[in-house]
């Protein structure tokens, strides 16, 4: 006898891609009923859970910072509906970044699962710290001013070493985008991303702090892994916003991206260290502090959108604006804030809302620095009036026991994409 659909829907079976799987087996073995088949049924769906509750190391001093929490912790109270996710914490540098529910700039949402979205497009987003203790700020500003590129594009002079594209070409998910790492090495991109020279408080020597991301490699790593949670989304909770999907912690799929993702960290390490090796000095390089990156801590995934882990005795650096120093801290492992701590300063409003107010001052916010704006365009959005007060975040981090400041980088100049839009090739 050949079964066919008909006879797996009298089961009580609801129709789905799954009746020809079991349809397969019934013909195989020769027995229809729902106990020999019940295993290729597929997952029930996952319902929103409750809101969390969210670890707060955060206060609000005037009527935009109020503003600004409230709606960080709009978005985080959707956030945690999502059914895997485990517990969440927002850092001094809270801001929201895209729709209501996804993770904000200072956020950090605990999973057993990896969620693409949670991590966002600018994959490992980090600062790398190094020391010329025999050069002069001014010289190490002028070599990497130089050396670096901001912008669209990207450039020929530097590819990827032999083992890092062996890693590339290795990984499924990284293989297809082996061209535009090549292509992005040695940029930095746009926005807040930056290079920054000043000398260490402590010993006054020169030190180059230097920010950006993956670039196009690790956003077209990330769209592939919006891709995969996004199917797995469908079927496991379709409730779940897009922006939250996850991919499970027991399917390939699971190990690919997460192979993927220590692949895109290596190659923006790299990234950073052709900056650094630009001067004519060699560097010590003090640390490499990521953000916008997943770490794995006893069987949790910690999601930090903006966040820095601040565990153990590692130095991390936190910089607040371009005429602020760098700070240098040490984590104080706080388990209200999931042992992190804040990346940066954060804003309290959009750029948009930043240049309507026109609160902008470019001679008094850059007095007495070297401040450059690659494209040649000044980018008043980056001023350190479009921040959160340096002073105020720094309070947080030492009043909640974020962390503690060893040491500093005092602001000597630095470099930025500036305002890409005004002079844009493709304006003309």
């Amino acid at each position: 006898m050949r079964y066919n659909g008909k006879d797996i829907i009298a089961l009580g079976i609801r129709p789905g891609p799954h009746i020809r799987h079991m349809l397969d087996r019934a013909n195989a073995t020769g027995v229809c009923t729902y106990e020999a088949l019940s295993d290729l049924l597929p997952p029930p769906t996952l319902a929103l859970q409750s809101p969390l509750d969210i670890g707060m190391n955060i206060h609000a001093e005037t009527e935009d910072e109020q503003n600004n929490l409230d709606a960080v912790l709009k978005t985080m109270r959707e956030l945690t509906k999502t059914p895997v996710v485990e517990s969440a914490s927002i850092m001094p540098d809270a801001c929201p970044a895209g729709p209501m529910g996804t993770i904000p700039v200072g956020g950090v949402v605990a999973s057993k699962h990896i969620h693409p979205g949670m991590h966002s497009a600018d994959v490992c987003c980090s600062v790398m710290v190094s020391v010329y203790s025999d050069m002069e700020p001014k010289d190490v500003l002028e070599q990497v001013y130089a050396a670096t590129h901001f912008g669209p594009g990207g450039r020929h002079e530097h590819i990827m070493s032999d083992g890092l594209r062996g890693l590339v070409r290795g990984n499924p998910i990284t293989a297809p985008h082996e061209n535009i790492a090549d292509w992005h090495m040695g940029t930095q991109g746009d926005g807040n991303h930056f290079s920054f020279v000043g000398r260490l408080k402590s010993t006054g020597e020169t030190a180059l702090v230097t920010h950006h991301g993956s670039r196009g490699f690790g956003a077209r790593v990330y769209k592939a892994g919006m891709v995969i949670a996004e199917s797995y989304r469908r079927k496991l909770s379709p409730a779940t916003l897009k922006q939250n999907a996850w991919i499970p912690n027991d399917t390939d799929d699971f190990s690919d991206y997460m192979k993927a993702l220590d692949i895109v960290a290596r190659w923006t390490q790299d990234n950073h260290a052709v900056l650094h090796n630009a001067p004519t000095q060699m560097p010590k390089t003090l640390m490499w502090t990521k953000h916008n990156f997943v770490f794995v801590r006893d069987g949790m995934i910690y999601h930090a959108k903006g966040s820095t882990p601040a565990w153990g005795d590692d130095l991390e650096a936190i910089p607040l604006n371009m005429a602020e120093p760098v700070l240098l801290v040490r984590g104080l492992e706080n388990p209200t804030a999931l042992g992190f701590c804040p990346h940066g300063a954060g804003r309290n409003y959009s750029r948009t809302e930043h240049k309507r107010r026109g609160v902008a001052d470019m001679a008094k916010e850059t007095e007495g620095l070297d401040v450059r704006f690659w494209c040649g365009e000044a980018d008043m959005s980056e001023l350190p009036s479009a921040y959160k007060n340096a002073a105020s975040v720094r309070r947080d981090i030492e009043a909640y026991g974020l962390a503690k400041v060893v040491d500093e980088v005092l602001p000597y100049g630095s470099i930025m994409a500036g305002d890409l839009e005004t002079n844009a090739p493709w304006r003309k």
